[in-house]
């Protein structure tokens, strides 16, 4: 259990608008030192600039988290700047939709790149520096959050490609928490999985690098991202709340951090589904009118 967050340092990917930004913020009056590392260079100076000025000790990198050689620089500039992490969250993602089908191999190379590549870059390069802190030190303790998302405990339809990168991340962490347990006790883990919370995510085409070009969208895209706006713009938790209850959780040893606890009930079924061999249960069964506007939409 880790209650004392002070003079701690925490490297946060995604770090310049949702959870990460609303993490490093929760940081900064804790009295840590963050290094916010985001690949929107204009959305980085202005979040550190404001981090500075709550009185953190910033250290700002414009890192692409699916650039292997990239985040083990950033390793490199934690080091030489504050020594071993105590807090990692892998939180950097994209969100794309569409039939699953359609979604092109520069889609797959983006979101794989970014959501799962990401994460374990992140876990490769720093899980180590902590275990050699934590070695040297029996007071040192430590903790990685992996951001995953609800989409990495069910499988949503017209959104495959990114639930795909999420479910992996969930099993990421999942096996980092048993990996980290067989060596220690001092660096804990948890997996973050929001539904739709207002964050900047829909918007991620802003940040789609040039050798991943996007194609036109499809009708099934289009209608995938009017659905994923509407969703995320009016979800009643808000970001900040969520990084309050991951902050809460790592205090706590939490491994599973929900947004929406009352979502796991989509979960169960989905269990009951796989325990029993039935056939996938109707996503839209709750709610059969979104499912009739979909499919109408789609077929139209």
């Amino acid at each position: 259990m880790i209650t004392d967050f002070k003079n701690k340092t925490a490297v946060l990917t995604g770090a310049a608008s949702g959870f990460g930004l609303e993490c490093a913020r929760i940081g900064a009056r804790l009295g840590m030192n963050l290094v916010l590392a985001d690949v929107q260079q204009d959305a980085l100076d202005k979040a550190a600039a404001e981090i500075q000025a709550l009185g953190a000790p910033v250290l700002a990198v414009k890192v692409d988290v699916s650039k292997a050689a990239e985040v083990e620089a950033l390793g490199q500039a934690v080091l030489a700047r504050f020594g071993a992490p105590h807090f990692v969250f892998n939180n950097a993602g994209v969100g794309a939709g569409g039939l699953i089908w359609e979604n092109t191999v520069q889609d797959w190379e983006w979101v794989i790149g970014v959501n799962l590549m990401g994460v374990a870059h992140g876990v490769r390069v720093f899980t180590p520096m902590m275990l050699e802190a934590a070695g040297k030190d029996p007071a040192y303790q430590g903790h990685i959050v992996n951001t995953a998302s609800m989409a990495g405990l069910l499988n949503a339809p017209n959104m495959g490609i990114y639930g795909a990168s999420k479910h992996a991340v969930v099993s990421i962490s999942e096996t980092l928490y048993q990996d980290l347990a067989l060596v220690t006790t001092q660096v804990g883990s948890s997996v973050l999985c929001p539904f739709f919370v207002p964050t900047g995510i829909t918007q991620s085409e802003r940040n789609r690098p040039a050798n991943t070009p996007a194609t036109k969208p499809t009708r099934s895209q289009l209608i995938g991202q009017a659905m994923s706006d509407k969703a995320v713009g009016s979800g009643k938790v808000s970001a900040a709340e969520v990084a309050q209850k991951v902050f809460d959780a790592i205090a706590a040893n939490q491994f599973y951090i929900y947004s929406h606890p009352k979502a796991i009930a989509t979960v169960q079924t989905r269990m009951e589904d796989i325990m029993l061999a039935r056939n996938p249960t109707d996503p839209f069964a709750h709610k059969p009118e979104l499912g009739v506007e979909l499919r109408r939409a789609l077929r139209g």
